[in-house]
């Protein structure tokens, strides 16, 4: 198994060769054996143990044996306790999530405040096998098939190509020690009902039945890819962005033999999880949105907006007279010019005589009206933003300019009539939108 784990790491990893590493140690027999094989091959460890006190006297044995072993054998090590059950009880999570949450938090951590480079855990084939079916039972997509990943960003599995036979008959060859996991015997969870009475069944239906899974999953990871790529192409197609904002093409998504199975790879990622609902909307009317915890989609017209969920609340900023600039929330010059050019969006000039001070920039509410430049007479906002068309979003993002809580330029957009400069003002006053 030594000469196996040398060359995977040669072929799979050779960056790790010179980088400090930490090694997640429960002291249980596959960190154990973990532990044993990178330090026969000489690499820079240290040892990371999670007390997670979900086993009374039985945690604090673990954490015993793992810190004694790292004194032994002259490790460092680096020890924490967590209150799990009442964590998971404050957030609402299973035991097992709250356990997985509280120790990749602490992991990076570490990476961060010790200057360690990656974090090795042992996860292993069978490991592996367990995960795929726990997803398969439960209802997944391609993602849940394609097994624990071998790196994921700064944590490396690289016991995954081994099989627990493998890891115990390493164990009783070399004399390792490890302590032994009462939870592991309880069928309480789902993992071990499949480990205890789904497997044994599976391997004996097929004595190669693991080897025949990996080769199952390598095949799916490469289709994994193949969808990633098609994805890509497609959104580069179908999709727009805009800052924060991406808009999809409802006419070009719907071209698509199987447009669903694009939009959940584009919002999978932004923690959509009433997916019938967000198909449901292409088709719905103008106007319908969904949320996720941080996102809205919006259907407006023939798009699908996505963006995220910010605080709409009015803040106001305020110019003072003879500022020259604004910084937030839009960067915004203010300068005294002595004639007319032509205004665009982003310019106009307005007669300062008629302005009072200090002008404010603030978001927009029901009930404001303007007189637009080049109309006649006064008109509501919201009258004129249906005009215009704009999303819900756009008008979400409009800023207006104010004197006196009077609109003088609903910003890049339209100016006032009231305040606009012309040939007879005698202190003109530039407003331009820097982009």
């Amino acid at each position: 198994m030594l000469e196996k784990l040398k060359n995977h790491l040669s072929k799979t990893f050779p960056f790790l060769e010179n980088k400090k590493i930490l090694l997640a140690t429960s002291g249980g027999i596959d960190s154990m054996v973990m532990l044993d094989l990178f330090q026969k091959l000489n690499y820079n460890i240290a040892i990371a143990h999670c007390n997670f006190q979900l086993r009374g006297l039985e945690s604090f044995g673990d954490q015993q044996f793992v810190q004694d072993y790292a004194s032994n054998n002259n490790i460092p090590a680096f020890i924490t306790h967590f209150d799990t059950e009442n964590f998971a009880k404050d957030y609402k999570l299973s035991t097992q999530i709250a356990a997985r949450e509280l120790r990749y938090n602490w992991f990076y951590e570490l990476l961060e405040t010790q200057n360690f480079d990656y974090i090795l855990t042992a996860h292993h084939a069978d490991d592996n096998l367990e995960t795929f079916l726990i997803n398969l039972t439960r209802g997944t997509g391609l993602d849940g098939l394609t097994g624990i990943p071998e790196q994921n960003e700064q944590i490396i599995r690289p016991l995954l190509p081994f099989s627990r036979n493998e890891i115990e008959g390493y164990a009783k060859e070399y004399n390792i020690k490890w302590r032994e996991d009462s939870s592991n015997a309880s069928d309480k969870y789902l993992r071990n009902k499949i480990r205890h009475d789904l497997v044994p069944i599976l391997k004996e239906l097929n004595p190669n039945f693991l080897y025949s899974f990996q080769k199952t999953q390598n095949y799916l990871q490469e289709s994994q890819i193949m969808v990633e790529d098609a994805t890509i192409m497609i959104y580069q197609q179908v999709a727009k962005e805009d800052n924060e904002v991406i808009s999809f093409d409802l006419k070009k998504l719907t071209q698509l033999p199987n447009y669903k199975s694009y939009l959940y790879q584009w919002l999978r990622e932004y923690d959509f999880t009433a997916w019938e609902d967000i198909y449901d909307l292409v088709e719905s009317q103008s106007g319908k949105q969904i949320f996720s915890k941080n996102y809205r989609l919006l259907k407006n017209r023939d798009f699908l907006i996505l963006s995220p969920i910010k605080d709409l609340e009015n803040e106001s900023y305020f110019i003072e007279k003879g500022q020259k600039e604004v910084k937030i929330p839009l960067n915004l010059s203010i300068c005294k010019v002595n004639d007319i050019s032509t205004p665009k969006n982003t310019i106009i000039f307005v007669d300062e005589d008629k302005l009072q001070f200090p002008l404010t920039i603030r978001k927009w509410n029901e009930g404001d009206s303007f007189y637009p430049s080049g109309m006649d007479g006064k008109k509501k906002l919201s009258k004129y933003f249906k005009d215009e068309k704009l999303s819900l979003i756009e008008k979400e993002n409009t800023w207006l300019l104010c004197s006196n809580n009077q609109i003088v330029w609903v910003i890049e957009k339209r100016a006032d009539q009231q305040f606009i400069a012309n040939k007879t003002t005698k202190n003109i006053i530039q407003l331009e939108l820097i982009q």
